[in-house]
């Protein structure tokens, strides 16, 4: 009994343990240890150290995991109540003093990053709030030096060694002086001092900017990270994915923060009050177009998930409006699943970016987006408007003549299979409805976008 009680807790220990993440050698996307291609699909869950108990961490987490998300991203020292302690009453830091962690507060830390471990999800971790070195607009303090980040990132690495972590840097700042880079670099440094350089680094920039501004061929950073944001609708966030994939230092890219669902559209603010939200179909054609931009995965987020608010303990941030547990079933976050496995049962990391390949693209700023294979076996192309139903493919760019190509098309928000495209003159007409409707005839559900997939049929 006492042998098969062992063996069951090896073999559950064994299989919690995820594979070491890398870059790939095609500068392009990451893998695992293995040589596994790594779609990153991250969920933006600042506040998760901070505000939740371990009983409402675990909820969270299984709901992330149940919907396809690989990757969490939290913060080791929070934004909005770093002067008050967490769930059970403790505080980060000794006299706000980054040399002197306290071990109360990181072994809660510690439970949710073996938590999330067990259910397959890596933690990509930021040490702190960009507060914390660059004030700029927030609550602060600052409190790091370029010797004391180093030590309190070394003691963070040391501790995380042999955890499935990914490092962010930054946190929503910029970098204004030589005086903050110098902290950042202290960092990375000991980051790298600590586990060894197991884990990847990236950085996280203030809304509209990318990591590559401020570091275009940094050694220490392993893929760049930008934030697209929550000012506008129809961010192309695919060209700042083209910036970093045209730099001489080729790496990794993903949007790191693109608009929220259920967060305010600042652009459209009036007497600084929300006047619209960004709904599931905004973040969904985020994704698809910084994915089939060339990106090395994507990061999705909620506005009352990243910072737990509810509506009777803790005070919203920033116009939240949602309690965080009935914001877990938003459409978006499911969504996102439904894009990670449409991407993943393809050889994605053929994919390339496009333009040309539609010889109908409709122009503007809401376009399609297209990916062909380097090889030219496959192409995906997104249409973000559901009155596009006609799409003309340069068959010069694809490996296969057009009589032999398959065509499908899937609708971005269900997954549910569109119908077929036929051909005329080139052109191929998507023919299925844009309503869905149930049993008795009632329309469920209007599509608002298309993704068709084309490749060579199978013998």
């Amino acid at each position: 009994m006492r042998l098969a009680l062992f063996l069951l807790i090896l073999t559950v220990s064994a299989s919690a343990v995820l594979p070491e993440l890398k870059v790939a050698a095609d500068h392009r996307h990451l893998e695992t240890a293995d040589g596994k291609p790594f779609f990153l699909l991250g969920d933006t869950a600042w506040e998760l150290f901070h505000r939740l108990t371990r009983e409402e961490a675990e909820l969270y987490l299984k709901n992330r995991a149940a919907k396809g998300f690989n990757t969490v991203l939290a913060v080791a020292l929070a934004e909005y109540e770093f002067d008050q302690p967490n769930a059970y009453g403790e505080m980060p830091l000794e006299s706000n003093d980054p040399t002197k962690p306290r071990e109360a507060y990181f072994q809660h830390v510690d439970w949710i990053v073996n938590k999330a471990e067990s259910l397959g999800l890596y933690t990509a971790l930021l040490p702190t709030w960009g507060d914390k070195w660059n004030k700029k607009w927030g609550k602060g303090p600052e409190i790091f030096t370029p010797e004391n980040a180093a030590t309190y990132c070394e003691w963070l690495a040391k501790r995380y060694k042999d955890k499935p972590i990914i490092w962010i840097l930054g946190g929503d700042r910029s970098v204004d002086n030589d005086a903050q880079r110098a902290i950042i670099r202290a960092m990375a440094a000991g980051l790298i001092k600590g586990d060894g350089g197991r884990h990847l680094i990236t950085f996280h920039p203030k809304g509209g900017a990318n990591s590559s501004d401020y570091w275009p061929d940094e050694p220490w950073l392993d893929f760049h990270m930008f934030q697209s944001g929550h000012a506008q609708r129809a961010k192309a966030n695919y060209d700042m994915n083209a910036k970093n994939l045209a730099l001489p230092a080729l790496k990794p890219t993903l949007d790191g923060e693109p608009c929220y669902e259920d967060h305010p559209v600042r652009g459209l603010m009036k007497d600084k009050k929300p006047t619209e939200w960004f709904d599931d179909y905004d973040v969904r054609r985020a994704a698809w177009w910084s994915v089939l931009s060339s990106a090395c995965g994507h990061v999705y987020g909620t506005h009352s998930i990243w910072q737990f608010h509810d509506l009777t303990m803790r005070k919203a941030q920033t116009d939240a409006r949602t309690p965080w547990q009935q914001a877990l079933d938003l459409p978006g976050a499911a969504q996102m699943g439904v894009m990670k496995n449409f991407i993943e049962d393809l050889d994605w990391t053929k994919l390339r970016r496009n333009d040309s390949f539609l010889l109908n693209s409709p122009s503007g700023t809401n376009p399609p987006m297209c990916a062909v294979a380097t090889d030219g076996s496959f192409a995906v192309v997104y249409v973000p408007d559901a009155q596009t139903t006609s799409i003309a493919p340069d068959f010069g760019k694809l490996s296969f003549k057009p009589a032999e190509m398959e065509a499908t098309s899937m609708d971005p928000a269900t997954g549910k299979p569109m119908g077929h495209l036929s051909a005329t003159a080139g052109v191929y007409l998507f023919g299925a409805a844009s309503e869905w409707k149930d049993a008795s005839g009632q329309v469920v559900g209007r599509t608002k976008d298309w993704v068709f997939l084309l490749r060579k049929k199978k013998p």
